[in-house]
């Protein structure tokens, strides 16, 4: 599918102190390593040269009502229009010095299936994923949200686009699940977000 607006951001769109409230709320939890996500239970891969970071699952209605606006916000802006109904686990990430999430897409090739946790997955596809920046952009470098397109060139290369508008504390993205994205290696401090993915039915 190619739309016009590959993706879209609002800088500093949620409020300092709601950010602070997330981080606040997520480091009192109990945190997990990172892994790489398969779409069936127990296929979930730990290489780190893929994915190193270390997460919070979270599932408090109160974030979910400050970052869904965002979300059917962008899906109109946009122009994606995506039906969707539900909203899987927030996470909330954690990337230290030399952590990053290599290449990779948030969809899957199928829906979820009878054997997934939650029922309301059940045939479902990721349609819009959302990445949430919660640390002020002094405390860290590196760490830059990037897109690879594949299907665009310039100058014979392909076309990896750096989204540099999301580095203000309170920065939201939104983008569909299917494109390619990666978060680059953070050189020093840390950096803090919380992603989300909503789900609806296969596109027809």
């Amino acid at each position: 599918m190619l739309f016009k607006n590959d993706y879209w951001y609002f800088t500093a769109g949620l409020p300092e102190k709601i950010c602070d409230d997330i981080v606040k709320y997520a480091l009192s939890q109990e945190e997990v390593e990172g892994v790489t996500g398969g779409i069936e239970p127990g296929t979930d891969s730990k290489d780190k040269q893929v994915r190193n970071s270390d997460l919070v699952w979270l599932n408090e209605r109160w974030i979910y009502n400050e970052i869904h606006p965002f979300i059917n916000m962008a899906n109109k802006n946009a122009g994606w229009n995506f039906d969707w109904d539900w909203s899987e686990t927030l996470q909330f990430t954690k990337y230290k010095t030399n952590q990053h999430y290599n290449w990779h897409q948030d969809a899957w090739d199928s829906p979820y299936t009878d054997e997934h946790s939650h029922s309301n997955y059940k045939g479902k596809i990721r349609k819009l994923s959302i990445s949430v920046i919660l640390s002020n952009e002094n405390d860290y470098e590196g760490g830059d949200f990037q897109f690879d397109y594949r299907h665009k060139y310039k100058d014979d290369k392909k076309l990896v686009d750096t989204v540099k508008g999301i580095r203000p504390k309170g920065s939201v993205l939104v983008f569909p699940s299917y494109l390619w994205h990666k978060v680059t290696p953070v050189t020093s401090g840390t950096r803090y977000s919380l992603v989300n993915w909503v789900l609806g039915n296969p596109y027809k």
